[in-house]
Parts: C-alpha cells; structure tokens; sequence
C-alpha cells in the first residue's frame, strides 16, 4: 500500500533523475563533440537555436496545433454541461483557472490535456470516452488530466523534446565528422570508433529517456488524480474499462492520433502494443490499475 503523497513524490524524484541523466547526456555529447573532434562551433550554435526556436513555437502556438490536429471542437456549455461541471469543479480544487473544453468525435475512449500553461490550457475528450464512463469514472479521467495542467507536464514534455532534438543534432553532427574527419584525427582510430557508437546510440539513449519521462508523468498524473478526487478506486474502474476496450477486436485506435501527440493522452491511443514498455510512451495500463487500487 503507498499514499498518494508517496506514489507523487517518487515519480516526481524519477522525473528529475531522468532530466538528469538527459542534461548530463546532452552536455557529454557536447563536450565530446566539441574538444575531442573539434566541431564547428557557428554550426552547432545555429543547430541549438533551431530547437530554441522550436520550442518556443511548441510553447506559444503548439496546443492549438495539437487541437486542431486532433480534430478537436470546442464543447457546446448547454450540450455538455455535465463535462463542464466536472472540469469547472476540479480546476477550482486545483486553484487553477477554468480550462477550455474540447470534444473529439471518436469512439476511442480518450482525453488530452494541452496548453502552454495553467492560465492558457484546454482538455480534450472523446466521445468515446463520454459515452463510456459513468459521472465518478469521468471525474477520474478528468482529473489525471487537470493533474498535468497543475503539474506542468506539458511543458515538461516540451522541454524533453526540445532536450532529445538537441541530442539528435549533435548526433548527426558527431557521425559526420566520423566519415569526414576533424582536426583530431591524430587521436586515433579507436576514438573516432567511439565517436560513431556515441552518435549512433545517443539519439536512441535520448529517445528511451523521453519516453521515460512521459510514462513517469502518467503515473504523477494517477496520483495526484486520486488524490485530488480522493478515490483511486474510480479512475483504476475508467482503465479498466478503457483496457476492455482495446481487448476487443473491433476497438480502434484514436483516429486522429499520432507520434506527436501520442504522449498527451490518457491512454495509448494507439491499437498496436510495443513488446517492450520502455518503448511506450505510456505504462501498461494493468499497472497503472494496479498501483491506483493499493493507494490509500
């Protein structure tokens, strides 16, 4: 059994290890780049702004990106005046301001948290996921969603893009100086060897960490859900049915889904399973109804 203040802390610790790691990672590649193949300098400044430009795009006009990429409308107040209740009544407890509502036609049951921050953010539901969850469950799903608003998790995330497109980068930069040479030739051909493995492996390293990060986060976001409707039981009850859902053969994936937002919902919107979970931007669904079930 563990507290939600234990299951929220110790995935907030995990969260900052892993930017750790990232942020040692990107500074390794760096320095390696920089004083063992004497990379140019000029261009990797204009590579790093690229992604500082990028994520400021990711923070002022990506949300709305992401909306319209999902297809996402607007929800009508009188038509779903329950929905709005609910988000109302859990941005309120969370003393963050009222989130706009968004509705997707889709029959995936699904929702998204998006925004470029706590007093410019938007949720996203399914249809689907309406149709399905009775009040208690909806208010679950919802308020892993408000979760991640309180919690910054969107920009979490953009930055451990931002942080993964640096890497990959200085990556590239790394291996073409392994088949084009620089000026630290001299160093031998063992180091320009362990040149390549690192601009090989460091986009993949950079990848396995992001997705770290985002399945930490949906646990954070469990926990604090629970915590703040102060019953794990009803959103462990909405996986549940989610993870019916995706067991029958007529399921479908999020229809409007992709890799770019994949990490935002509150479950894999997509289908296909990876075989291995440190390829998924999200925890099986089995644990994560295990953990919210031994929460008090």
């Amino acid at each position: 059994m563990a507290s939600y203040f234990d299951e929220i802390a110790k995935n907030r610790m995990k969260t900052i290890f892993l930017f750790i790691i990232f942020g040692a990672l990107f500074m390794g590649l760096l320095y390696f780049l920089i004083w063992y193949f004497g990379g140019s300098t000029l261009v990797l400044i204009i590579g790093l702004f690229a992604i500082v430009l990028y994520a400021l795009f990711s923070f002022f006009m990506g949300g709305k990106l992401i909306l319209a990429l999902s297809r996402a409308k607007e929800a009508d107040p009188k038509q779903y005046a329950q929905l709005y209740s609910i988000v109302g009544d859990l941005a309120a407890a969370n003393e963050i301001p009222m989130p706009k509502v968004y509705v997707i036609n889709d029959p995936n049951p699904n929702a998204f948290a998006t925004g470029r921050g706590k007093k410019a953010a938007a949720v996203a539901v399914t249809t689907g996921l309406i149709g399905m969850m009775n009040n208690t469950e909806l208010q679950g799903v919802i308020a892993h969603e408000i979760s991640h608003i309180f919690e910054n998790d969107i920009q979490y995330m953009m930055i451990a893009v931002a942080f993964a497109g640096a890497v990959g980068i200085i990556s590239v930069f790394v291996r073409n100086l392994f088949f084009f040479g620089g000026r630290n030739n001299r160093n031998g051909g063992l180091l320009m060897l362990v040149g390549l493995v690192i601009g090989l492996l460091a986009p993949l390293i950079a990848l396995l960490i992001r997705l770290a990060i985002s399945r930490s986060r949906e646990y954070t976001a469990d926990a604090n859900g629970a915590r703040i409707i102060r019953n794990p039981q009803a959103l462990a009850s909405a996986l549940t049915k989610i993870m019916q859902y995706e067991k029958n053969p007529a399921s479908t994936p999020v229809q409007h889904a992709n890799e770019i937002t994949a990490n935002l919902y509150f479950a894999n919107p997509f289908k296909a399973r990876s075989v291995l979970n440190m390829f998924s931007t999200h925890p099986p669904i089995d644990e994560r109804i295990k953990r919210l079930k031994a929460m008090y």
